[in-house]
């Protein structure tokens, strides 16, 4: 497949869909990387690392945290890294973040590439040049964009992902066909068993395309001034739901992402019909699109939202499936539109 490619800060970023873990080497310009992954990579994927110092991380939001990369920059210190080092991350979108922030701030930053080897990673997180960590429970409140030199996406690791963590990379590609490409539904509804089976042509399709989506909208939009904003439909739920519930971030962006387009009905934007049309894509793809939680609780946890700008949000609608648009929504107009949904308060 065609090499994409984001053109920004402080570099163009290489989007290596397709391209073999065992091939990370002949990326990196530099004979001694340092390698960041976490112990579960390192376990079934260390011996195709290149040569390198490696520093594991643990797993799970847990460590999306500043102690994680406080550690970090000591280990760094203590390899006497300087500004010629190159950074590698080599895991899901945890270790893509932690990598990415922590390279970006040392000495003020320094070149990163990034190894996604999850189907979220893959098909959204790695890609964009978003690096962060949570802060005091909320989702990414500390972070940088800065894009990685590379990102490599090699299907073939994905076979040892838990049917959980297939399930959350399919959110997000349902989130970027639903914002910019209809043809990808049409697409991901005719080839879900093979797509659960993790065929690895129509996995690799579906990466390449989600990649393609994504790229297009940050090269266009990389500071998040407008067009980048979309990429957020489901979000402003999902993370609010994830807070509350702990539940896997596709999962709740899932929810979110039905929440969003009932909204978008309530709008007079999308048709039930459409929204019938995404809860079926999404459960047979194995994903959540109802919790039973109390609303007023998920909007407490918006107020913290970094989208939100003083008494208001900006908010993904569906004007169709396929096509998306961002309005800047009061909260208390927000508050009245879920307490519409389905009729639950």
């Amino acid at each position: 497949m065609p090499i994409l490619q984001i053109k920004g800060y402080p570099n163009p970023s290489r989007l290596l869909v397709g391209e073999r873990l065992v091939d990370l080497a002949r990326h990196i310009p530099v004979e001694n990387p340092i390698l960041i992954t976490d112990s579960t990579v390192q376990k079934y994927y260390g011996n195709r690392f290149p040569k390198g110092s490696v520093i594991p991380i643990g797993t799970g939001e847990s460590v999306k945290t500043l102690k994680t990369v406080y550690d970090l920059y000591d280990r760094l210190i203590r390899l006497q890294a300087d500004r010629s080092c190159f950074v590698v991350g080599i895991g899901g979108g945890i270790v893509c973040d932690v990598a990415g922030f922590t390279a970006s701030t040392f000495l003020r930053g320094v070149r990163f590439g990034l190894v996604a080897t999850t189907l979220l990673a893959q098909a959204d997180a790695a890609i964009g040049g978003k690096n962060g960590v949570n802060f005091s429970g909320y989702k990414n409140m500390v972070g940088t964009i800065r894009q990685p030199e590379f990102v490599l996406c090699d299907p073939f690791v994905l076979k040892t992902l838990p049917e959980k963590e297939v399930s959350c990379g399919l959110a997000e590609i349902v989130k970027h066909a639903a914002i910019a490409r209809e043809p990808l539904l049409s697409f991901m509804e005719n080839h879900a068993h093979e797509i659960l089976a993790l065929d690895r042509p129509i996995l690799e399709k579906l990466i390449y395309e989600s990649v393609q989506i994504k790229a297009s909208i940050v090269e266009a939009d990389e500071r998040e001034a407008g067009e980048r904003r979309k990429l957020n439909f489901g979000h402003t739920f999902g993370h609010a739901i994830e807070t509350i519930t702990g539940l896997p971030h596709g999962h709740a962006v899932s929810i979110g992402m039905v929440m969003a387009a009932e909204i978008s009905v309530q709008e007079g934007s999308l048709t039930q019909t459409e929204v019938q049309r995404l809860i079926r894509l999404l459960q047979r793809l194995g994903l959540p699109v109802a919790i039973d939680l109390e609303k007023d609780r998920i909007f407490s946890v918006l107020g913290k939202d970094k989208k939100r700008e003083g008494d208001g949000i900006h908010f993904v609608l569906l004007n169709r499936l396929g096509e998306a648009r961002v309005e800047r929504i009061s909260m208390e107009k927000l508050k009245r539109l879920m307490s519409e949904i389905h009729g639950k308060s």
